[in-house]
C-alpha cells in the first residue's frame, strides 16, 4: 500500500481493529460477576473494591495522550501493538498476585499498556478508512465493544462460577495475544510519522501528576488528603495548560478546545456521558447478588440485556448517521439513557422492572457512542487525529474513573470501611439509589454540552 492510500472497508481490516476494541470491555464487564469472588479472595474492603477497577482506568487516562504523541513520532502501529502484548504478559500475571495491593498494581500497569493501543486504534482507523465509511467503521467497532459488553456478563459469570476469577485473566490474555498477531497481518505499516517534533515530556508529566492527582484527590473525598489532591491536581492542571500554550510541540494543541466548539462540547458531552454510565453494570452486578441473592451467571443473563441494545443501537446509529445529524443522535442518545438510570433508582425485587432500564441505559448508550466519536474525529483536521483519539479516550477513561469513583465514594460514605457481604444489604440499597441519583443529573448535564455543539 502507498503512502496516504485509503484502505478499504475490509472484513481483515475490521476483524483486527475490532479484536483489540473488545478486550477492556469484556475484561470490565466479566470482572463485575468475579468481584465477590475477588473480595473474598483478597478480603477486600468496600473501599478498596472500587480500586480494582479504578487502577487500570487511571492507568489508562494518565497514558494514553503521552503515547499518542509516542505514535505520531515512531508509528502508531508499533505502539499500539506494544500494548496489546504488553498488556497479554500482565494478564498472565495478574492471577499470581499474594495480596490485594500486588493485584491492584499489576491492574495499573496492564492499564499503562492498553493506553498503548487506546490512544492509536481510533487515529489508526479514522485515517485510514476512507470518509464515507468512516460512520460505518466506527458503529462496528462500537458494535464489537458492545458485544463485548453483552457476553462478558454471561461468560465471565460462567468462568467465575466453574473456573475461578483467574480464569478470566487468561482468556482476556489469549485474546490479547491474537488482537496483536491480527493488528501484525492486517493492519498495514504506517501511513505516516511525524519524526521531526520533539516529545514533549514536561508537558507529559504535568498532564499525568495532574491527571493522576485530581482522580485520586476525587476518590478520596471526603478525607482531607482527597480535598488536597483534588486542588493540587487542578492547579497542576491550569500550569499544563499555559505551559501547552507557550512550547512550539505540545503534547496537546490547546487550540483544539478553545477553537472549535464542536471538538470541546462533544468531548465535554463524553466525559460527563461515561461519568454517569459506567458504574451501572458495576451497582447493578452487586444489587443483584447481594441484594437479590442471583447466582453469577444468573446475574450475568440480567446484564446482558443492556449490553444486547448496546449493540443493536451502535449498528443502527452507523446507518442514521447518514440520514441524520450525528450530534443529535448523539444528544437523543443521552436522553434516553437518562430516563434508564432514573429508573433504576427505583428498582425493587422485579427483575422485568431491572431489565427494561437497563435496556433504556443500553438504547441510549448505544446511540450515543459512535456518532459522538465520528463527530470528534470529523471536525479536526488528519495531523490531529491522534491526538483527537487520545483526548476522547482519555475523556472516555476519566469519565470511567469518575464513575467508579462516585460509586466508591458513596459506598464509603454509606457502609464505612467493611467488607463486602449480603449482610450489609440494607444499607447497600440506599448507597445503590444515591449512585443512580447523581449519575441521573449528570446524564442531564451531558446532554445539555451534547445540545450545545
Amino acid at each position: 500500500m502507498n503512502k496516504g492510500e485509503l484502505y478499504p472497508l475490509s472484513v481483515k481490516l475490521m476483524t483486527a481493529f475490532c479484536l483489540s476494541a473488545v478486550l477492556v470491555p469484556f475484561m470490565s464487564s466479566a470482572f463485575n460477576l468475579a468481584l465477590p469472588q475477588i473480595a473474598l479472595k483478597f478480603s477486600f474492603t468496600s473501599a478498596l473494591l472500587a480500586w480494582f477497577n479504578t487502577a487500570f482506568t487511571i492507568a489508562t487516562a494518565v497514558f494514553q495522550i503521552p503515547f499518542a504523541k509516542v505514535g505520531d513520532k515512531f508509528g502508531r502501529r508499533r505502539i499500539y501493538t506494544t500494548g496489546l502484548i504488553g498488556m497479554a504478559a500482565f494478564l498472565f500475571i495478574s492471577p499470581f498476585s499474594p495480596n490485594a495491593l500486588t493485584l491492584i498494581a499489576l491492574r495499573f500497569i496492564s492499564g499503562i499498556f492498553a493506553a498503548m493501543f487506546f490512544a492509536n486504534g481510533m487515529a489508526i482507523l479514522t485515517a485510514a478508512v476512507h470518509p464515507k465509511n468512516r460512520a460505518k467503521a466506527l458503529a462496528i467497532n462500537v458494535a464489537a465493544v458492545y458485544s463485548a459488553l453483552a457476553t462478558g456478563p454471561v461468560l465471565g459469570g460462567f468462568l467465575a462460577e466453574y473456573f475461578g476469577w483467574q480464569s478470566i485473566f487468561y482468556l482476556t490474555g489469549v485474546a490479547s495475544v491474537a488482537a496483536f498477531f491480527s493488528a501484525l497481518l492486517w493492519i498495514d505499516k504506517e501511513l505516516e510519522t511525524n519524526r521531526e517534533e520533539k516529545f514533549d515530556f514536561i508537558g507529559s508529566f504535568l498532564f499525568g501528576i495532574a491527571v493522576l492527582g485530581i482522580i485520586y484527590g476525587f476518590t478520596s473525598i471526603p478525607n482531607f488528603r482527597g480535598f488536597a489532591f483534588l486542588a493540587a491536581g487542578v492547579a497542576l492542571m491550569a500550569v499544563f495548560i499555559l505551559f501547552e500554550l507557550r512550547i512550539k510541540f505540545p503534547i496537546i494543541n490547546i487550540k483544539l478546545f478553545t477553537e472549535n466548539k464542536v471538538f470541546a462540547f462533544s468531548n465535554m458531552a463524553s466525559l460527563i456521558n461515561y461519568a454517569a454510565n459506567m458504574s451501572v453494570t458495576f451497582m447493578t452486578s452487586l444489587y443483584l447478588q447481594f441484594v437479590l441473592g442471583l447466582r453469577e451467571t444468573t446475574a450475568g443473563a440480567v446484564l446482558i440485556s443492556q449490553a444486547l441494545l448496546q449493540v443493536a443501537a451502535s449498528l443502527a446509529a452507523g446507518k442514521l448517521s447518514d440520514r441524520y445529524t450525528p450530534s443529535k443522535l448523539a444528544t437523543a442518545g443521552m436522553l434516553i439513557s437518562a430516563a434508564g438510570i432514573f429508573g433504576l433508582i427505583f428498582a425493587e425485587n422485579s427483575l422485568v422492572y431491572i431489565i427494561a432500564n437497563l435496556m433504556f441505559t443500553g438504547l441510549g448508550f448505544g446511540l450515543f457512542a459512535s456518532p459522538n466519536t465520528n463527530t470528534i474525529m470529523s471536525s479536526v483536521d488528519k495531523r490531529f487525529y491522534g491526538q483527537a483519539s487520545a483526548v476522547t479516550g482519555t475523556m472516555r477513561t476519566v469519565g470511567m474513573s469518575f464513575s467508579m469513583g462516585i460509586a466508591g465514594l458513596i459506598l464509603s460514605v454509606f457502609l464505612g470501611d467493611v467488607k463486602v457481604s449480603a449482610s450489609i444489604a440494607p444499607t447497600f440499597v440506599l448507597a445503590f439509589r444515591w449512585v443512580f441519583a447523581v449519575s441521573f443529573i449528570m446524564s442531564l448535564a451531558g446532554a445539555y454540552c451534547s445540545g450545545k455543539r
